[in-house]
């Protein structure tokens, strides 16, 4: 399944809702995934995978919008924690969703893609996977603040240069993450998943 909910939570956030409002749209969004998972069983899927959150508390678009100067604000990892619990709330509600989706369809391989623990896996051993340890919180295209990241200034943007090695780099944009940082997400959940997939 496709990343669902992301850009509902996203436009909330960025709109100034509290986590607390955002919280009470978890419920839809996961029926909606739930739906989705139930329209493909029907059209014939027999394994599925449905991805969770991502910790947005470490990404350089949240991290430069919520930014504050309180350091009980973020995690050992430097990232913002309320986000992160948020997306635990999040990925929480939806495997309790796919746990019951699994008693519905017992004959359907059901499982849960873990990108939350995937990406903090390579934010915290990003020196031992080849990434400069320094900017691991900076978008490589971007420019400006903490994070290289401006939403006027964006990657793509007139004047907004590349950094010279984006297989060093964690984060592209500041809302995507490199190729490289991809791959190591991907290892990490195929090795989770083909066992229990196939």
């Amino acid at each position: 399944m496709g990343e669902i909910g992301g850009n509902d939570y996203n436009n909330a956030f960025f709109q100034g809702k509290s986590i607390e409002e955002i919280r009470t749209y978890v419920p839809s969004v996961v029926q909606a995934i739930t739906n989705a998972v139930r329209e493909v069983i029907h059209a014939g899927a027999v394994r599925i995978v449905v991805p969770g959150n991502f910790p947005i508390g470490c990404i350089p678009i949240y991290l430069s919008k919520f930014q504050t100067s309180d350091p009980r604000a973020y995690d050992d990892m430097k990232c913002l924690s309320g986000l992160n619990e948020f997306a635990r709330y999040h990925n929480d509600y939806l495997q309790g969703a796919l746990a019951e989706l699994r008693r519905e369809f017992p004959n359907v391989i059901i499982l849960y893609g873990d990108y939350y623990n995937a990406f903090e896996s390579v934010l915290r051993r990003a020196p031992a996977l080849g990434f400069d340890g320094a900017n691991t919180m900076k978008a490589c295209c971007g420019v400006g603040g903490a994070y290289n990241f401006d939403t006027n200034r964006m990657c793509g943007s007139p004047g907004v240069p590349v950094c010279p090695n984006p297989a060093r780099r964690i984060h592209w944009d500041g809302i995507h993450l490199t190729q490289e940082a991809y791959m190591h997400m991907a290892q990490q959940l195929i090795g989770n998943i083909l066992p229990r997939i196939c």
